[in-house]
């Protein structure tokens, strides 16, 4: 398709697949963000307090398991016919969900979700490369960006509104008939989306190495909700499912950041994993070090997502930058305001600067971000866009959850005073910071290496 005969991703051409995959965004990262602030009210409700931590395990371990599904039926079926059936499962889902009378099928359903929520997130990917030319995928990446970010600045206020003045129960059915209508606004319109020529074959395998990864995911934050001795065979045991349900899951070399894809899907773990380690702090550090109200506190984290949303779309304006200087500009900004919000750690300076040092990181994602998109489309063969769109995501969830889990092991540290607050803090910033400090210093390997020296890209899968 010739660029200069498309004007952009909402022209006639793209209007409809544009708005669908929007709205499916938003929907899923609503009910990401909104979850938390109705889960208290439904485990009461239920009473299931004792369970209050398994419909986010739940949703973790599935949402891993429905990447590698999604992606595997997208390269060999094609999204077309693959998308139907993750939103069915997240319907389902918010169906089971909302309807639970007691805790397991409340588990059931966020189950579910994750597993629908999965596959639809990297079915996002394989159309975007069918559907869009890549002239546009900036533009549209910087939507998709900045469609994620808004459910931080709306979605927990609303679903309070929605739980306390309401029910719970609507923050999960509430969502149904939206979710089908943005999955028919992109069928309807992506009829060029197709199954490859020449499909791979189905790669079942793959389905058990996911849930390994999940489990070992789960069991690693369970370890890290706790600071006991049992807490750490638990870990131990969780750290090597991990490590082996991954192997078979990411390009080869993506644990030492090889050049070209495998930097590609490193780089999103990087960011991933910088900037939600500290994302999940920022509210304990101003509520409990500095008495902010839990208003007050989450303002920072709209800064963020304010500048996350800028900066996503301005780096659609700059075609012709080299994607990989855009994802460095990303890790450099987002380096600055990590290291700088330690500022506000600092008892005596009230924690203000953290107003204004989470939107400098914001910024950084908002660059980064969808330049790791771009480059992903890139450099992965038409045939394999389903099951490297997978990689990306597992990465952006592994170390999300590993950094996170970090910061859990820190803040327990300091409840059972071996270490104050704020010191917890100050630590949590300088892992997350170094974390964007490395992918500033490897972003010049997301570039697509010399073809003659990447005849198997993309084809062979094994962390290394």
């Amino acid at each position: 398709m010739d660029a200069s005969t498309v004007p952009g991703i909402l022209d006639q051409a793209h209007r409809r697949t544009t708005a669908g995959l929007l709205m499916l965004v938003t929907f899923i990262a609503f009910e990401a963000m909104a979850v938390g602030t109705a889960m208290p009210t439904a485990v009461a409700e239920l009473d299931g307090l004792a369970w209050y931590g398994w419909p986010f395990s739940a949703f973790l371990v599935a949402s891993v398991v429905g990447m590698v599904v999604g992606g595997d039926a997208g390269d060999r079926r094609g999204p077309r016919v693959a998308l139907p059936w993750g939103v069915a499962a997240f319907a389902a889902g918010l169906l089971v969900a909302g309807l639970a009378g007691g805790m397991a099928v409340f588990v059931a359903g966020r189950a579910l979700q994750g597993l629908g929520a999965g596959v639809m997130v990297v079915l996002l990917y394989v159309i975007a490369g069918q559907a869009y030319d890549s002239s546009l995928r900036p533009r549209l990446f910087g939507a998709i960006s900045a469609a994620w970010v808004l459910p931080a600045l709306v979605g927990p206020v609303l679903a309070g509104l929605v739980t306390t003045h309401a029910s719970w129960r609507l923050v999960f059915l509430g969502l149904l008939p939206l979710i089908v209508l943005g999955a028919l606004l992109v069928l309807s319109a992506g009829r060029s989306l197709t199954a490859p020529d020449s499909p791979p074959p189905p790669a079942r395998g793959r389905r058990w190495w996911a849930v390994l990864a999940g489990l070992g995911i789960a069991a690693l934050q369970y370890a890290g909700q706790r600071l006991d001795l049992p807490a750490v065979p638990v870990a131990v045991v969780g750290a090597a499912a991990l490590v082996a349900g991954l192997r078979p899951l990411l390009p080869r070399g993506t644990a030492r950041v090889a050049r070209g894809l495998p930097a590609v899907v490193a780089s999103r773990g990087l960011l991933a994993g910088a900037f939600f380690g500290m994302d999940a702090l920022i509210p304990l550090l101003l509520t409990s070090v500095h008495g902010y109200s839990p208003t007050a506190a989450g303002l920072p984290l709209t800064a963020g997502a304010v500048g996350w949303a800028l900066a996503s779309q301005l780096q659609g304006r700059f075609a012709r930058v080299p994607r990989e200087r855009l994802l460095r500009l990303g890790f450099v900004l987002l380096a600055v305001g990590l290291a700088a919000t330690v500022l506000a750690a600092v008892p005596a300076l009230g924690g203000w600067p953290a107003y204004l040092t989470w939107a400098v990181a914001g910024l950084g994602m908002g660059f980064g971000m969808p330049s790791v998109g771009v480059l992903l489309l890139e450099q992965s063969p038409e045939h394999r866009r389903g099951a490297d769109s997978a990689a990306l995501q597992i990465a952006d969830v592994t170390l999300s959850a590993l950094s996170i889990g970090l910061a859990g092991v820190l803040v327990a540290a300091a409840t059972q005073g071996l270490l104050g607050l704020p010191a917890a803090v100050a630590a949590s910033i300088a892992v997350c910071t170094a974390l964007a400090l490395l992918g500033a210093r490897l972003a010049g390997r997301a570039a697509a290496p010399p073809r003659a020296a990447v005849p198997g890209a993309g084809t062979t899968l094994a962390a290394s």
